[in-house]
């Protein structure tokens, strides 16, 4: 089961991991939104180092989603070290969302040792 993230916690979880975090933002409402949370499993279960990933209800923390500045969900952000090094907007497809993690991880995020 993904970690809830709240506006309480958010900061201690997510901006202070030592460890790469992949923010899902999602609603109940949402069908895809809750068609990729198996897919998500998938991605931290095989990356390459650790990986972190979390879901915060948009509906329910309207004031994270303000702050990121949501426009459709799923919105998927990767953090780094406190930083957002990469933001999924508009999930096409499976093969495209594996595509774009690939690409971040290979070329954004320093290798595991």
């Amino acid at each position: 089961m993904m970690l809830s993230v709240n506006n309480h916690n958010f900061s201690h979880v997510v901006l202070e991991s030592p460890n790469p975090v992949l923010v899902n933002f999602w609603a109940p409402w949402c069908g895809l939104c809750l068609l990729i949370n198996p897919f998500l499993h998938k991605i931290q279960n095989e990356w390459d180092g650790p990986l972190e990933v979390v879901s915060i209800n948009a509906d329910q923390n309207f004031q994270l989603a303000n702050t990121y500045r949501l426009k459709n969900l799923p919105t998927l952000i990767l953090f780094n070290e406190g930083k957002i090094i990469h933001r999924i907007e508009e999930i096409k497809g499976r093969d495209e969302l594996i595509q774009q993690l690939h690409c971040v991880k290979v070329n954004s995020l320093p290798k595991s040792a």
